[in-house]
């Protein structure tokens, strides 16, 4: 075989190569559409949940379930896109974890010891603008704290810890 063939034969066997990787991609994300995620939805919302149990100004309760509530909570409002995996399993992963280390409805179910320790919890994240996470945010823009409302929930939520 010619010098001159080679380079045409290898681009040829590229080609191929590459058309056969696109194919299997295209075929791996198709079938990964009929593993659904476990939507964390309910319909009710129970007599221990955060808002039901403490006094709430209006203007926190709309901030918490904008900002906290999808994560937080047994009731999440999900985006167009998790109903797309892998988003969805990103998504569901998240919410596992943000579920396991603080939900909302199930505010009065713990001790108060766990309540102080989650106050502090939130007071510090939101002072150090860890939460709600930087990805959330991303697509819910109306999720961040504006300065005042920094404050105004940091003050909220120490003195419902110092009422402890």
């Amino acid at each position: 075989m010619s010098s001159v063939l080679r380079p045409k034969v290898l681009s040829q066997f590229s080609m191929k190569i590459l058309k056969i990787i696109a194919l299997i991609l295209l075929v791996a994300v198709i079938a990964i559409q009929f593993f659904p995620i476990e939507l964390n939805q309910s319909d009710t919302v129970p007599k221990t949940d955060f808002l039901l149990v403490n006094t709430v100004p209006e203007t926190i309760q709309k901030k918490l379930e904008v900002s906290c509530y999808d994560c937080h909570s047994n009731n999440t409002e999900y985006p167009w896109y998790s109903k797309i995996q892998p988003a969805a399993w990103f998504l569901e992963d998240h919410i596992k974890e943000g579920k396991a280390e603080l939900n909302f409805n199930e505010w009065d179910d713990y001790s108060d010891r766990r309540k102080n320790s989650k106050l502090k919890s939130i007071i510090n994240q939101i002072k150090d603008d860890e939460m709600p996470l930087e990805s959330y945010t991303y697509i819910h823009g109306d999720a961040i704290f504006s300065t005042d409302e920094k404050k105004e929930m940091i003050q909220f939520m120490e003195q419902l810890r110092d009422s402890l």
